[in-house]
């Protein structure tokens, strides 16, 4: 009788010790769960900004790469400017609400950059603030991405003699998400803000 109540006590007490140590399986919230995916799309807004701002940058490297004025720059310049813009892209320069320079693609803006700076023996085009709105990101399948972004611009030109062209303006770029390539600008304004002609 007493082994047979000294089992049993064993037993109870084995019992009790598995039901605390048991492994505990924890359940997502809908609290926690809506807190993942606000994290997983403001990391995906903050990667998607970065993109975007970079697209500028190069637009920058690739200007002052044309602006060599040398055979193997305007390659360069071209092919970054094919990356930065979707083939069928609007591009405008505007001075007091007047459209000045103005083309369609890539290609035809190279051109229009190549002979614009024809004149200069060297360039340098600053980015300054840039500010981006992502309107909506691309789904799985990279399609829908739409995202709108200003920069600011100081641009040095050496002019020839003993003249420095200066500009400054302000880019306003709409962008969208190219499947297989990523974003690119579709519509681009180069807006002028100010300018002068300085001694060096």
């Amino acid at each position: 009788m007493f082994f047979s109540l000294t089992k049993r006590r064993r037993s109870l007490v084995l019992l009790a010790f598995l039901s605390f140590t048991a492994p505990i399986i924890a359940v997502p919230s809908q609290a926690a769960s809506a807190h993942n995916s606000s994290l997983k799309q403001k990391m995906a807004e903050t990667v998607a900004t970065q993109k975007i701002e970079y697209l500028r940058r190069q637009y920058a490297r690739a200007t002052d790469l044309i602006g060599l004025n040398t055979p193997e720059g305007i390659a360069q310049g071209r092919a970054l400017y094919q990356r930065v813009f979707t083939p069928d892209a609007k591009i405008r320069t505007v001075d007091g609400g007047e459209v000045g320079f103005e083309a369609q693609g890539p290609d035809a803006w190279v051109d229009v950059a190549a002979g614009a700076l024809k004149v200069f023996a060297n360039t340098q085009h600053l980015i300054g603030t840039q500010l981006v709105t992502i309107e909506q990101l691309p789904d799985k399948k990279g399609q829908g991405g739409q995202a709108s972004m200003s920069s600011y611009l100081q641009a040095w030109h050496d002019a020839p003699g003993e003249k420095l062209d200066i500009f400054i303006g302000v880019y306003h770029d709409k962008m969208q998400y190219t499947p297989g390539v990523g974003w690119q600008i579709y519509d681009m304004t180069l807006e002028k803000i100010s300018g002068e002609v300085v001694e060096k």
